[in-house]
C-alpha cells in the first residue's frame, strides 16, 4: 500500500508542480544597464534617468566580465540627492560604491520560475540580479516573472484541458468507416 501511496503521491506532485518551469537563465534580461563603482551621485542619477531605469547593478570589470559589487536605486540617489541638499553637500564626494547596497540578494541561472515568484513576493523586490559565482549574467524583474508565468501557466492549462478532456475517436471518426453488425 505505501507504494501506490508514493507513486500516487509523484503523480500529485507532478501535476501540481509542472516539468519543464522556466528558469532564471531564461527568463532574465541579459543587456543590463550598470554603474562603474567610481561614478559620482550626479552621474549616476543621470544615468539611471537617462536609460528610465530604476536600480542598477554596480560592477567592476574583471577577466572580460562583470563582477556584481552591489546594487543602486532611485531611492539611494533620492535620499543622498535630499540629503545633501538639506544639510549642504557631504565632505566627502559620494559615489556609486559608497551609496549602493552592498551584498544584494541574488538568485542563481537554474533558479524556477515558481522560485523566482515566491522571492518576489515574500520580499517585494522589484529585480533580481543573477549570478554565477561574483559575476552577474542578467537581471530578472517582476514583469519578466509576470509574463513567463504567464505564457507558462497558458500553455500549462491547455495542456491539463488536453488531459482532462480527451479525444472522443467515435465523434470525430468519418462515420462512412464504420462497421455495423
Amino acid at each position: 500500500m505505501s507504494q501506490s501511496y508514493n507513486e500516487s503521491a509523484a503523480k500529485d506532485t507532478e501535476a501540481v508542480h509542472p516539468k519543464n518551469a522556466p528558469t532564471a537563465e531564461e527568463i532574465m534580461n541579459r543587456h543590463v544597464h550598470s554603474v562603474d563603482p567610481s561614478m559620482g551621485l550626479h552621474d549616476v542619477t543621470s544615468f539611471l534617468l537617462k536609460h528610465q531605469i530604476s536600480n542598477a547593478p554596480v560592477v567592476r570589470r574583471e577577466n572580460n566580465r562583470d563582477v556584481l559589487l552591489g546594487f543602486i536605486s532611485e531611492s539611494d540617489c533620492l535620499e543622498f540627492l535630499a540629503n545633501g541638499v538639506f544639510y549642504g553637500e557631504p565632505s566627502l564626494p559620494q559615489t556609486a560604491e559608497t551609496m549602493m547596497k552592498k551584498h544584494p540578494v541574488c538568485v542563481g541561472p537554474d533558479q524556477d520560475v515558481f522560485t523566482l515568484t515566491s522571492i518576489f513576493l515574500s520580499h517585494n523586490y522589484r529585480h533580481l540580479p543573477v549570478v554565477d559565482g561574483q559575476y552577474l549574467l542578467g537581471i530578472i524583474s517582476r514583469r519578466d516573472i509576470i509574463k513567463s508565468l504567464e505564457a507558462y501557466y497558458r500553455q500549462w492549462t491547455k495542456s491539463r484541458d488536453r488531459d482532462r478532456f480527451p479525444v472522443d475517436l467515435h465523434q470525430i471518426m468519418n462515420q462512412r468507416f464504420l462497421v455495423t453488425r
